[in-house]
């Protein structure tokens, strides 16, 4: 198969790119740095193409703040049309485990209308929703370690390693498009205070907790368990803790 990731070079793209490589298939990796295969989603510019010949493309792009629209949702409109163009036979979208749960969330948002555009187009699709990431968390707590502090709350989180859903998503690849969404989360249910407290344990940074308030329906969904996942369709296999340690090794 010829696969093309837009977001290629990203955190998740990057990986994608070597789960297929890994399972005989020929993957090109589509970004706007990208030295084989340029694209930019916001303009349409270089995909006829990076898709031509391709049997399917996941779309692992990402767009933060005023971005998100143009490259999110714009961006899916831009690439779902090359696509149908070019004869690509499936569309694997990336998303987020609870995006439509926490609309208050700009970038959940965005999201939900990203998952829209290609459950409305015509090629057929799947859509792969996640959790978060454990290098997001890392983050997360990196910049908060930088003022001393450590985000703490009971919010359950399941968080995920980005090699095992890129596993998981070159799988996807190599089916058919059925319109379904799945679900891809971590092992473990975890609360964002006893990630806190792992993180600092493994960096030695972050000494002071500071709690994250959550109201409204936001905070009801977020507590419920909205960015977790009780039925998924895949579990990745490394834990937060088990990613700490090979980080701060």
């Amino acid at each position: 198969m010829r696969v093309a990731v837009a977001g290629g070079t990203g955190m998740l793209g990057a990986q994608v790119c070597e789960a297929l490589a890994s399972r005989g298939h020929e993957a090109r990796a589509l970004s706007r740095s990208s030295a084989d295969f340029p694209v930019d989603l916001s303009t349409g510019e270089g995909l006829r193409e990076a898709l031509a010949g391709c049997d399917a493309v996941v779309d692992a792009s990402n767009g933060q703040g005023k971005a998100a629209q143009a490259v999110l949702v714009d961006g899916s409109r831009r690439l779902l049309d090359a696509e149908a163009a070019a004869g690509v036979g499936h569309h694997i979208a990336i998303s987020i485990v609870g995006c439509d749960l926490v609309p208050s969330f700009g970038y959940y948002r965005a999201k939900v209308a990203q998952e829209g555009v290609v459950r409305s187009g015509s090629v057929p699709w799947t859509v792969v929703r996640a959790t978060q990431f454990h290098g997001f968390l890392d983050r997360v707590f990196g910049a908060a370690a930088k003022v001393g502090l450590r985000p703490s709350s009971s919010m359950p989180l399941q968080p995920v390693d980005v090699d095992d859903l890129a596993d998981v998503v070159a799988g996807v690849a190599e089916g058919t498009g059925e319109g379904r969404t799945l679900e891809v989360v971590g092992p473990e249910v975890v609360s964002l205070r006893d990630l806190g407290r792992a993180w600092r344990r493994a960096s030695g940074r972050g000494r002071v907790p500071l709690r994250i308030p959550f109201w409204g329906k936001t905070g009801r969904a977020l507590h419920d368990g909205a960015l977790t996942s009780v039925d998924p369709y895949a579990r990745g296999k490394v834990g937060f803790e088990s990613w700490l340690e090979r980080r701060y090794a």
